[in-house]
């Protein structure tokens, strides 16, 4: 312990923010403390308490360390956790899995979703199996995010998670009354996507972001209210419950025998994680406010994957072959975006802050958890709907390939 103690002497923390610069953002170095097996109690965890970059450099700004925070593992404390939640979109499935991990940890949890319950969309995963939620001790409810204050009026939560908004139209109904409120800690699911093209991949936080883009503007917004905040920026997800093709996309293909398209070389790197990665990185989050506050954290695996391999692993986990098709998408004339799941180009992050501050290892494991996916996916009888593809047919044509009949 000597030597921490005497290193600390050389490091200091700043949390400003300006306009140059992400929100008190701790990008992770690629240096680590080491202390030798028998020096410290196994009881003891060692997570640095902040750690800041340049935000168009990814090396260390001699100025911008804090020391390292030791503290002594035992009984976690029951805090009360507020949840608003998403009706669409991929991310509605981190405060589902959020919620049940949170509540497996004995804490006290309440579901705020947008819309109403009688809708159409909670009739689809995941929020048809919110009885999961229930079932283990929590509660849901419904409503305009906006009018959190009157939904739930006189109630006090130690952390809150806005996990619905893109912008600050939409947050900071939320967070002025957290703030107002007394609750400690606001948490926020921002998204990777913010990053702007680098020629440096993976992303690692404190790379340049769009000053522009509304998460963006929610970071910096919550920075300036809040004296313990943390901001999540996820990227791909797979899991049970998920409502957004991702996996999805290609079994539809693969198990039809058809072709599947692939923008590019097929090479461009991405990153596609298990939602129980982003829970736990959350739970630890809302378990070690100490230490997340303050930090930008890549809510992401710590495994690339290239998009030909992603095809390659789906097929696979379906027992099928696959046979991949390269184009351009501005030769053949349509848009990558709608017709594929991901990005044509490399966008690949690291979660080099969670590992670092937090403790936090991923266990996501693309081959293995696949084969879960694809279960499911034949369980609800998707291999068997009948599916028009327009838009493959429309590319095929174009580059002279005979289209399955």
């Amino acid at each position: 312990m000597a030597a921490l103690a005497s290193s600390s002497s050389l490091l200091h923390s700043s949390s400003s923010f300006n306009s140059s610069s992400t929100p008190s953002i701790s990008p992770v170095s690629r240096i680590s403390l080491k202390f030798p097996s028998s020096s410290l109690s196994s009881s003891l965890s060692i997570s640095p308490s902040f750690l800041a970059f340049s935000l168009n450099s990814r090396r260390v700004s001699p100025n911008s360390y804090s020391s390292p925070v030791v503290q002594a593992s035992g009984a976690v404390e029951k805090k009360k956790v507020l949840i608003v939640n998403t009706n669409s979109g991929g991310h509605a499935v981190i405060g589902f899995y959020f919620a049940k991990e949170l509540l497996g940890s004995g804490h006290d949890v309440t579901v705020l979703t947008v819309g109403e319950e009688s809708s159409d969309k909670m009739k689809k995963t995941p929020f048809s199996r919110f009885s999961e939620i229930t079932g283990a001790g929590g509660r849901t409810v419904w409503g305009n995010p906006a009018d959190v204050g009157k939904i739930l009026e006189g109630e006090v939560f130690d952390a809150v998670l806005d996990n619905n908004g893109k912008d600050l139209d939409s947050v900071s109904p939320v967070a002025d009354w957290a703030k107002s409120s007394g609750v400690k800690q606001f948490l926020f699911i921002s998204s990777a996507g913010i990053y702007k093209p680098t020629d440096e991949p993976p992303h690692v936080e404190g790379d340049a972001v769009k000053a522009d883009a509304g998460h963006v503007l929610v970071e910096k917004y919550i920075s300036e209210i809040f004296g313990n905040w943390a901001s999540f920026r996820p990227q791909y997800m797979i899991g049970s419950g998920n409502n957004k093709d991702c996996e999805e996309w290609f079994f539809d293909r693969i198990v039809r025998g058809r072709p599947v398209l692939i923008p590019g070389s097929g090479m461009q790197l991405t990153n596609i994680s298990h939602v129980r990665d982003l829970s736990s990185m959350l739970t630890l989050a809302v378990q070690n406010p100490a230490a997340a506050s303050g930090h930008i954290f890549n809510c992401v695996s710590d495994r690339a994957v290239t998009l030909d391999g992603m095809a390659r692993l789906c097929a696979k986990v379906a027992g099928s072959s696959v046979e991949i098709v390269h184009y351009d998408p501005k030769a053949v004339g349509v848009d990558a975006k709608k017709a594929f799941p991901f990005r044509n180009m490399h966008f690949y992050a690291e979660p080099r802050a969670a590992n670092e501050i937090l403790g936090w290892s991923a266990t996501t494991n693309l081959p293995e958890d696949l084969k879960e996916r694809y279960e499911e996916y034949v369980k609800i009888g998707r291999d068997k709907k009948e599916m028009k593809f327009e838009l493959d047919d429309k590319i095929l044509e174009s580059l002279k390939v005979p289209v399955a009949a």
